[in-house]
């Protein structure tokens, strides 16, 4: 039982007997011309007074006082931690031409590891490393774009970088294709050419 209806029983139980004594006693202060009645009747006359003026009107009061209480005594909730906004990062507009260069190069590289060992591989290896040199370049050519403050992709440093994240794409494809020639054909003889076409190709990757 909740303590709404508690507290409501316990208001009209005590309205009903102070409303019950206060009636009695009005009974036996005032004196009547009537003649006396019997005991029951005047006890059941007393008790539908003090129930009807008494009950009533205490449950009302105790209904009242139990939610006060069970409002004091609901736990209260506390409060949720407020946790400071995550910051948002401004948008990069270089971040994203220069992650494009290094997927390239760890492409490159990956691909590298699939060949048959030989000297070829060796010579193509070396290029890959050299290729990790061109993207230092390319990060370099991003932080003078930053330092500039551009924000225009029309801007010549955005350009350049454009013109570079599509070389080395370029570059990944023709890694790919000499790769699975040397595949067929490892010796240093078959693909010294190609060879020699991508190491020239590595210094116009960043220019």
């Amino acid at each position: 039982m909740g303590i709404v209806v508690r507290t409501a029983l316990w208001g009209a139980a005590i309205g009903t007997l102070l409303m019950g004594a206060f009636v009695t006693v009005i009974d036996l202060a005032v004196p009547s011309d009537k003649p006396p009645s019997s005991p029951l009747i005047t006890i059941l006359a007393i008790l539908v007074v003090a129930f009807m003026t008494g009950a009533i009107p205490g449950a009302v009061l105790g209904t009242g006082v139990g939610f006060i209480r069970r409002s004091v005594q609901r736990p209260r909730q506390m409060p949720r931690p407020m946790h400071p906004p995550i910051p948002q990062q401004p948008y990069d507009m270089w971040s994203d031409l220069v992650e494009r260069c290094a997927a390239s190069t760890r492409r490159v590289a990956a691909a590298v590891q699939t060949v048959p060992q030989s000297a070829a591989k060796d010579w193509l290896q070396r290029i890959s490393e050299q290729l990790v040199k061109e993207l230092d370049d390319v990060r370099g050519i991003a932080q003078l774009g930053r330092a500039l403050g551009a924000v225009d992709q029309q801007h010549p440093v955005y350009q350049r970088l454009l013109k570079a994240s599509h070389d080395f794409h370029q570059f990944e494809n023709e890694v790919g294709r000499v790769a699975l020639q040397m595949f067929d054909h490892p010796e240093l003889d078959e693909a010294r050419t190609h060879l020699e076409v991508l190491e020239k190709q590595l210094p116009q990757l960043s220019a």
